[in-house]
């Protein structure tokens, strides 16, 4: 059975006029349940991550400016969400989320959250929208427990993901491969383990190809036994931020290629949504379904 993560503290009231379209993590499963795409026991709702499993991947300074709410404007700014208890509350959920999507790839191969991918957040600070790293943390608590052993991350989102690269610089059980625009945010980029940027418009068919080539010898060479995927629907040529020139249906073949080639592997995957900026937002929702609907189609 197709697991994924969800809560009603996903959809965290924001300003009016602020740009980030949090109604996405309210629209996307209505859309998956009424097309028929999944069912209400798919859904799982994710307790608050506990402070032990966050102290893995986040530095402890850090974290008790988080919950006792004592970011400096600067680096509540570098976030870009006014700061709040309900907002640390919820990145806890999300990364909670992840956590236990991870574990149930372990059962059936595949899990996903409605959120998260939030590859931003440093071990001692958060950046672009970014509270809590959702990704690390899931990897750091599978490497902690023994569930696995060489980690593949794959971030498509179209920023970089530089948190996450960050985090893991000096630990080789972990692989960060990060593809994006290479013009896009962050302008100062941490070093993945391997990192593609690619021009700004790049379309369909060189977007796939240059995957196409790369994934697979990933694969081949790390060996990984655990995989976890952003698949940020912000590529998108209709993205306000992304740069980039996908359609919905290359995205989705995106989706579908890295997902296949998890399956081939026997690779566990966990799927975090990441970013999606455009103006329309039955164009995120949509984008972000195909993603569900690839898993359905390939692994049940």
């Amino acid at each position: 059975m197709l697991k994924i993560a969800w809560s009603p503290i996903y959809k965290y009231e924001l300003p009016e006029g602020h740009r980030f379209p949090m109604i996405k993590y309210e629209l996307l499963p209505e859309q998956l349940l009424y097309e028929g795409t999944v069912q209400e026991q798919n859904f799982f709702a994710p307790d608050p991550l506990d402070e032990s499993t966050i102290l893995l991947t986040h530095e402890a300074d850090y974290w008790n400016k988080l919950k006792t709410q004592q970011l400096t404007r600067k680096e509540e700014r570098a976030i870009g969400f006014p700061m709040s208890e309900r907002l640390v509350q919820r990145g806890r959920h999300i990364a909670q989320g992840t956590v236990q999507c991870a574990r149930f790839a372990l059962e059936f191969g595949v899990a996903m959250n409605i959120a998260g991918g939030t590859h931003h957040s440093f071990t001692y600070k958060g950046e672009g929208f970014c509270v809590l790293n959702d990704i690390a943390i899931a990897a750091n608590y599978l490497l902690q427990r023994g569930l696995a052993r060489k980690i593949l991350v794959i971030d498509l989102d179209v920023h970089q993901g530089n948190g996450t690269a960050q985090i893991f610089q000096n630990d080789p059980r972990v692989f960060t491969f990060s593809m994006h625009g290479a013009k896009n945010y962050p302008h100062r980029k941490e070093r993945s383990d391997l990192d593609i940027g690619l021009p700004d418009q790049t379309e369909d068919q060189p977007y796939l190809r240059e995957l196409r080539s790369v994934l697979p010898r990933l694969f081949d060479r790390l060996e990984p036994d655990f995989a976890f995927y952003l698949s940020g629907v912000d590529v998108l040529h209709s993205d306000k931020l992304g740069r980039l020139s996908l359609s919905l249906q290359g995205c989705r073949d995106r989706d579908r290629f890295v997902l296949k080639t998890c399956r081939s592997r026997c690779v566990p995957v966990a799927v975090s949504m990441g970013g999606g900026y455009s103006e329309r937002i039955a164009q995120i929702v949509e984008g972000h379904a195909n993603t569900y609907r690839c898993a359905q189609e390939i692994y049940f």
